[in-house]
């Protein structure tokens, strides 16, 4: 098993290894103590983990363990779905000192981060990452939301889990795409930082996902332990974000959030390199990665329905936002544009 110190607002550890769900509930409550645990979890997740983390959690003295099932999918990621887990939690009287489990991927993981964050204004909370893309990004780092209609994730907080448990044979019942998501967030994090990284994603990545996940967040962490709130340096964590956002948003939430943020790395490059911020070589090396792992780098959705979406995006500055421009593999720098400037961006890289 490894483990990644994380040391923001507040420190607590990654825990990543095979096999250790079955642990979980040593680790939970050495981490936070109490005596009530909610696990907040979809129903597929439900029905293939829920049994397993709330043994774990009884075994190591919880006199309760309460639980929340959602349909999966971002159809939930809803303020009513907030406002019931909330009165779930007040239902079964957890205080301060017990514990929101999010159990699954990066929606059980922002929706009941959020609801930890704001019930009896904030208790203990852990996230239990089981799908790749949760295990490197979402569940590192604080953030927690849910969706309005008018965009993802404009309502949440800055919340920083006790612990993260990465079990990483919870991985071999993930579909191929929902595989593939998590891919793509670790393309994002290679080319903004570590060139290394993006040498060894060439390679199959199954005999040596250990170590690629402790990398991944090792490199979230220190990202997040200098920036936590997102106003400088975090941004680059937002590399194919925006654009991929608005392509979320526009397909209804049928392109899920890994394939969006893919062929929002591809624009992205694409646009860098005709505006001059970068060779050709480094746009056709991202799409050269995302075709090897048989991620989408292109979408027949309008460039003016992406910008329009980016307008309403919460990294939005007035009359301004501030987009990941790739210089070379492994380093990004922040640029901020004006919306005219952005939507020309974002035309320059859907142009054939």
């Amino acid at each position: 098993m490894k483990n990644v110190p994380v040391n923001a607002s507040k420190k607590y550890e990654i825990f990543i290894g095979a096999g250790i769900l079955s642990k979980a509930g040593e680790i939970i409550m050495s981490a936070c103590g109490g005596e009530t645990a909610a696990i907040i979890t979809d129903d597929i997740v439900n029905d293939l983990y829920a049994d397993t983390v709330e043994h774990s959690l009884k075994s190591a003295g919880y006199k309760t363990v309460v639980r929340y099932v959602f349909p999966n999918g971002e159809q939930s990621k809803t303020t009513e779905t907030y406002v019931s887990i909330l009165n779930t939690l007040a239902e079964a009287n957890l205080s301060r000192s017990d514990v929101v489990i999010a159990l699954g991927g990066g929606i059980p993981g922002d929706i009941a981060g959020f609801a930890a964050a704001t019930y009896l204004r904030g208790i203990h909370f852990v996230q239990i990452p089981t799908t790749l893309l949760a295990m490197v990004d979402s569940s590192v780092g604080g953030k927690t939301a849910v969706n309005l209609s008018s965009g993802k994730n404009q309502v949440g907080a800055f919340y920083q889990p006790d612990a993260v448990i990465c079990d990483v044979e919870a991985l071999k019942t993930l579909s191929v795409n929902i595989f593939r998501d998590g891919c793509a967030e670790m393309i994002k994090q290679a080319v903004i930082s570590d060139s290394e990284l993006f040498e060894l994603l060439k390679k199959p990545i199954e005999p040596q996902i250990e170590d690629i996940i402790a990398r991944n967040v090792t490199i979230k962490r220190d990202i997040v332990q200098i920036d936590e709130r997102d106003t400088g340096i975090r941004q680059l964590l937002n590399f194919g974000h925006t654009i991929g956002h608005g392509i979320e948003k526009s397909s209804n939430y049928k392109v899920s959030h890994g394939e969006a943020v893919a062929i929002g790395m591809s624009i992205a490059g694409r646009g860098a390199w005709r505006m001059g911020f970068c060779d050709h070589a480094c746009y056709s090396e991202i799409v050269e990665m995302l075709k090897h792992y048989k991620l989408p780098y292109e979408t027949d959705v309008p460039a003016k329905k992406i910008f329009e979406t980016a307008f309403s995006d919460k990294k939005r500055n007035g009359q301004q936002i501030t987009e990941v421009i790739p210089e070379k593999i492994g380093k990004c720098k922040l640029h901020t544009f004006s919306l005219k400037e952005l939507e020309e961006f974002i035309k320059l890289g859907m142009e054939n």
